[in-house]
């Protein structure tokens, strides 16, 4: 059994019924949107994020989950696809997961348009329910993650990202969602503040770690055989990078950033770049920060009792930093 089947196991029946009611979610008197919706289900892919959902309110519920975990699940999958079939206009993507973009086979206009019913539909369905806690975890996450997207927009064009900054940037944009899961599956099933704001905190540093790990894949050979430098060529500030030219000498820097910011598309100049952040030990201190988070993570869960669930969390901690893509 492969890893991600393993940490599906305990939550197997919940996540065949969440797909059901999550398709319900999405339905409309529109046939187009109805054939648009329908596509997006079908190419789904790991689907992590309900997961942490599920596996937060049975570890912290005895094994159970309700209607309003359900809705919860189906409410951060609803506003996240929102988000992705606008990160797809905004970046022009053709693509997403080895699929046809929705704007590829519709057009932007349709697409921002799926983009905004998916986001109301999400809301509504809160609403509806009277779920305003579980409304209010959701939007303060679109409200992160919209500002983390600008404010790497902002400080990308001049490639001076501090640590700090880098930081703050991922945890916007990527460790937010999955604090939300974590705290929505708590809520759903627990009044208790400091509960909840555990497993939130639990969910960020995944994200963190996560994060970081994307970043390593650009150097490592893992996933496809040879480094890629993909981020290099889109001149994005990646952790590896951020602390190579914080250990350099001024010359090396700037040749670096020249490097990058006008002969990104040369393969040997990239391959330099690559070469250049592993000697400054970029790499070493990524994968250093990256275990920090992870071990952070799991401490967190330390003081839950023992269930298959938490061992879930832990075996997903595990994977989101040693995963190979």
């Amino acid at each position: 059994m492969n890893i991600t089947a393993q940490i599906k196991q305990p939550i197997q029946e919940e996540m065949e019924l969440f797909e059901t009611k999550f398709r319900e979610s999405m339905s409309s008197k529109v046939a187009l949107l109805n054939r648009i919706t329908h596509y997006i289900v079908n190419r789904k892919g790991k689907q992590m994020r309900p997961m942490f959902v599920f596996l937060t309110a049975k570890m912290l519920h005895e094994g159970k989950v309700n209607e309003r975990t359900y809705r919860g699940a189906s409410v951060i999958e609803l506003i996240h696809t929102a988000t992705l079939v606008h990160d797809d206009v905004v970046d022009d993507s053709n693509r997403r997961r080895g699929f046809f973009s929705i704007n590829a086979l519709w057009k932007n206009k349709i697409a921002v348009l799926v983009g905004d019913y998916l986001l109301s539909k999400g809301l509504l369905l809160s609403i509806d329910h009277g779920d305003f806690d579980l409304l209010r975890i959701i939007s303060v996450a679109v409200r992160e993650m919209s500002e983390g997207e600008l404010l790497q927009i902002e400080k990308a064009r001049r490639l001076d990202i501090t640590e700090a900054i880098y930081y703050e940037i991922i945890r916007q944009k990527t460790a937010t969602l999955i604090a939300a899961c974590c705290a929505l599956g708590a809520r759903s099933v627990s009044d208790d503040d400091v509960v909840v704001e555990r497993m939130r905190k639990f969910g960020e540093l995944i994200g963190m770690a996560f994060q970081i790990k994307d970043d390593l894949f650009d150097y490592t050979d893992d996933a496809i055989g040879k480094p890629t430098g993909i981020d290099i060529k889109e001149q994005k500030m990646t952790l590896p990078l951020i602390y190579a030219l914080n250990h350099c000498t001024p010359s090396e820097k700037s040749w670096c950033i020249n490097s990058i910011k006008n002969h990104n598309k040369d393969k040997k100049r990239v391959k330099e770049v690559i070469q250049f952040v592993k000697d400054k030990g970029g790499l070493t201190f990524a994968e250093q920060k990256m275990t920090e988070f992870k071990s952070e993570a799991l401490h967190l869960l330390q003081n839950f009792p023992a269930s298959p669930y938490k061992e879930s969390l832990e075996l997903m901690v595990n994977y989101v930093t040693e995963r190979k893509k």
